[in-house]
C-alpha cells in the first residue's frame, strides 16, 4: 500500500520540458533569434518583390530556396546540393556571392559582406532604392555581365 503512494506522488510532480527550460534560461537569445528571422524574411520578402518573384515565398521553407536560386539563374534541382555534407557550406556562401552579382555587386568587399553579415546586406539590398535586380549570373561570363554584353554560351 505504501509503494502505490509514493508512485503516485511521483507521478503529481511535474517536470519541465526541454523547451520550457531553454525559455527560462535563454529567453534573450531565443527573442534576439525571432527577432533576426523576422527582419530576414523580411528582407527577402522585399527582394524578391525586388526581383519579380513573388515575395510570399520568403516565408515558405523550401520555396524561398528554390526562388533564390531562380533568381541566381540555377535550376531548382541545385537545391539538393544543400544536402551533400560539407559541400553545402561552400554553396551557400556561392549562392550568396551569386545574388550579390544579380544586383550588380562585383567587388570582394560586397562578397565579404554579403557572407559574413548576409542577412543585413540583404535587407540593404532590398531596400535600398537604387539597387536594381540586373538579372541572372549563374552560368554567364562574369566580365561580359559587368560590362553588360551578351555573354558566350
Amino acid at each position: 500500500m505504501k509503494n502505490i503512494c509514493i508512485s503516485q506522488t511521483f507521478l503529481d510532480i511535474k517536470s519541465p520540458s526541454f523547451f520550457q527550460l531553454v525559455l527560462d534560461e535563454y529567453m534573450g537569445y531565443v527573442i534576439l533569434c525571432i527577432f533576426l528571422v523576422i527582419i530576414g524574411a523580411v528582407g527577402a520578402a522585399k527582394l524578391f518583390a525586388k526581383a519579380d518573384r513573388p515575395w510570399i515565398a520568403a516565408f515558405v521553407p523550401i520555396w524561398n530556396v528554390i526562388e533564390v536560386l531562380r533568381m541566381v539563374g540555377r535550376p531548382a534541382s541545385h537545391i539538393a546540393y544543400f544536402l551533400v555534407p560539407f559541400y553545402n557550406i561552400y554553396f551557400f556562401y556561392r549562392l550568396c556571392i551569386e545574388v550579390a552579382q544579380s544586383f550588380g555587386k562585383y567587388t570582394v568587399v560586397d562578397y565579404i559582406l554579403v557572407c559574413v553579415f548576409n542577412i543585413f546586406y540583404v535587407l540593404n539590398l532590398a531596400l535600398a532604392y537604387n539597387e536594381e535586380y540586373h538579372g541572372p549570373v549563374f552560368g554567364k561570363d562574369l566580365k561580359s555581365v559587368q560590362e553588360g554584353k551578351p555573354a558566350l554560351v
